[in-house]
């Protein structure tokens, strides 16, 4: 889901191979207890939410019907997962569409499969939109700011320079007066940028769920949900293959989208169900009520990056809009 308006990353194969080695991998048995047959998979994630979908997937057959078996991975941050897919050390990961059109600037050879997260038309017309948006920037509790004005010449952390919670906050700033230019931007994990929140070491933090809960809970403030007036109702996550990878298995690949595409609308049919697969699945230790309910766009297009690709190129992040042919993978472009 969505990261704000600092964050442009050089995507090296050689650090993101590093990012992958160095990180935990979870895997997952088919609901059904069998491998035998199936075709594997290995999917990256990061670590959110809004994963439940494609667990829930997994644990009701959907994949295996398919003919696979899904084997997860959680890797640091979206680039370190785009470039494991580029280099086919996974076969699909998932990344915010920010740092996807970012990587596609920079001749990336990868393609998107499905939507991850999002909004939907319904949430993108509504007046309240930290009740869905995963993504929030907060304030230290004792920090005295209250508003976007009063993060001029203040400490921000996001999780990747450049990418889609710096962007998506950059935006914003510039709207509220600020320059983005007087921020000092500090790169933190979401755990850690959790801990240096509550300690007051960082003014503020760009954090998504479950992260944004656990801030709330621990007194910061919050000040803007970046992402729902970015993107408006688009797909924001994705979910994406490297081009050397789908020439390879284009059948399976085609196959992992069929069974993504009914995960999405069994998750958004039963949200509650989906949403607790993904709190199991980051080990928050958070109830169902103390985090945001997922959106899961349930088909994607060039649509969904048209509107964000020419909004980096307003922002300077881009130098020129991506050539979006051939991107989306598997399907009808829409």
């Amino acid at each position: 889901m969505p990261e704000p308006i600092s964050r442009r990353r050089a995507l090296t194969a050689l650090a993101a191979a590093a990012a992958v080695a160095t990180t935990s991998a979870c895997s997952f048995e088919d609901a059904r207890g069998s491998a035998a047959g199936l075709d594997v998979l290995k999917v990256s994630t990061i670590g959110l939410t809004s994963d439940g979908s494609l667990i829930t997937g997994m644990k009701k057959g959907f994949f295996a019907d398919e003919g696979i078996e899904v084997r997860t991975s959680l890797v640091k941050d979206p680039p370190a997962g785009l470039a494991a897919a580029q280099s086919g050390q996974v076969d699909i990961a998932y990344s915010p569409s920010v740092s996807i059109l970012t990587a596609l600037s920079r001749h990336m050879p990868i393609g998107v499969v499905a939507g991850a997260d999002g909004f939907s038309k319904k949430q993108a017309e509504s007046e309240d939109p930290e009740e869905f948006d995963d993504t929030a920037l907060f304030s230290a509790a004792d920090s005295g700011i209250d508003s976007l004005k009063d993060l001029a010449g203040r400490t921000i952390s996001v999780p990747a320079r450049k990418a889609q919670l710096e962007v998506t906050i950059v935006e914003a700033l510039r709207q509220a007066g600020v320059d983005p230019e007087s921020i000092n931007w500090v790169v933190l994990d979401f755990t850690s940028a959790t801990a240096a929140l509550s300690q007051g070491q960082v003014d503020a933090a760009a954090l998504v769920n479950p992260f944004t809960s656990k801030a709330k809970s621990a007194g910061a403030h919050f000040l803007l949900a970046p992402s729902y007036n970015f993107f408006g109702a688009a797909a924001v996550g994705m979910w994406t293959v490297g081009t050397s990878t789908f020439d390879e298995k284009p059948e399976l690949i085609r196959g992992f989208k069929r069974a993504i595409e009914r995960s999405n609308a069994y998750a958004n049919d039963h949200p509650e169900e989906a949403t607790q697969a993904g709190i199991d699945y980051t080990k928050s230790g958070l109830s169902l009520d103390e985090v945001t309910i997922p959106y899961w766009p349930e088909t994607i297009g060039k649509r969904d990056l048209s509107s964000v690709n020419e909004k980096l190129v307003g922002l300077n992040l881009l130098s020129e809009p991506v050539d979006l042919t051939s991107v989306i993978k598997g399907g009808e472009e829409q």
